[in-house]
């Protein structure tokens, strides 16, 4: 089976995140469905499949596949076999626990591109996600590299308690490591998205000043992996830094790499029991659901509504993002912003940087 090249891009959108279970039996500090069961109302076999045939009507060329843990949805390869077969191409993440022969089998079978989580080396990792995280996820990456079928690895920052973390050269330079020795594309490194406001869940964030030390350093890695793997980062912040290190004008992709823009508003996933979020961390809001609506429908409601193109503007944001000089490469996470705040609009409480308004003043 050959892997298509896209619909030439002629939907909104390139890539349809799909959350195909809550399910997870992992226990990731960082991550909402930890130790979970499947929710409540789960799109059944029909159901998801009828999201496939919408998202190739609405022009989407791959379907990326989240959780919690995707192995552990039943019927994901009946899915992922049709979605194959009408001609999108399918990516997924996964911790690597469940990659039996069986489903490593049908991952090549039909060509799907692996990615790995994995935040750390052997003794971090596993205090952030649960013993034997790292040998499960190392197991994993092995085996997909030895098909290539190893997409990216990716490595999301927490803090365990005030003196652990994965923030940290060695844990950082370990799975670049990895990557480069079983040929992973790149890696990605994540901040940490609040997935709700409780103050348990909100300690796991490492602090402005952690998160301003590390994205210097990941621009400085640049130089040293120098493409293999490439360095990828889903922080707003890191933009800003990017162009105070001497970047030239740059679009959300440059020379490889991602400057982890926010898309809040521009963007859109589906959960597990259908309803379509603005983006794959933020579920305080939901537009619709593909049960009842088109992907186009929910797609041109989100345009239409007032909330998203508040949201969606840089104009309102207030606080200190909102005088920030380079809240248009920037703007903070507005996912972020909500469950630190309680709204949408707010500054992202995470950036160190104080803005030249503020400092002139």
């Amino acid at each position: 089976m050959q892997m298509v090249k896209g619909l030439g891009g002629r939907g909104q959108l390139f890539i349809l995140p799909w959350r195909c279970t809550f399910a997870c039996d992992s226990s990731c500090l960082h991550c909402a469905s930890a130790n979970k069961p499947q929710a409540d109302g789960e799109l059944s076999t029909r159901e998801a499949i009828r999201m496939i045939d919408l998202a190739y009507d609405f022009g989407v060329s791959w379907i990326g596949i989240t959780g919690g843990e995707p192995l552990l949805r039943g019927d994901l390869f009946e899915v992922i076999e049709y979605a194959r077969k009408i001609g999108l191409n399918v990516s997924m993440i996964t911790g690597g626990r469940h990659l039996d022969d069986k489903k490593f089998e049908a991952i090549a079978r039909n060509e799907a591109r692996v990615s790995v989580s994995i935040d750390g080396a052997k003794k971090i990792n596993d205090m952030i996600r649960g013993l034997g995280a790292y040998v499960e996820a190392l197991s994993a990456i092995r085996r997909l590299s030895r098909e290539k079928l190893l997409n990216c690895l990716v490595y999301t920052f927490a803090n365990i308690n005030n003196t652990v973390t994965n923030v940290n050269e060695e844990d950082i330079r370990h799975v670049l490591d990895l990557a480069a020795y079983y040929g992973a594309r790149w890696v990605i490194y994540h901040s940490f998205i609040p997935y709700s406001s409780d103050s348990k869940a909100l300690k796991v964030d490492p602090s402005p000043q952690q998160y301003e030390w590390v994205w210097n350093k990941l621009y400085d890695l640049r130089s040293v992996y120098k493409g293999k793997p490439e360095i990828n980062v889903y922080c707003p912040f890191f933009a800003r830094i990017a162009k105070q290190r001497g970047l030239p004008d740059f679009e959300s992709w440059f020379n490889g790499f991602f400057l982890g823009r926010c898309f809040f508003g521009k963007f859109m996933s589906i959960a597990e029991n259908g309803d379509a979020i603005p983006c794959s961390y933020f579920d305080a809001k939901r537009i619709g659901n593909i049960r009842t609506k088109t992907l186009r429908e929910i797609w041109e409601e989100m345009q239409t509504s007032e909330y998203f193109i508040k949201a969606r503007s840089k104009d309102n944001i207030k606080g200190k993002c909102g005088v920030c000089e380079y809240k248009d490469i920037c703007g903070g996470c507005r996912a972020a912003a909500y469950h630190y705040t309680g709204d949408v609009l707010a500054s992202d409480p995470r950036c160190a940087y104080v803005p030249k308004a503020l400092r002139e003043k």
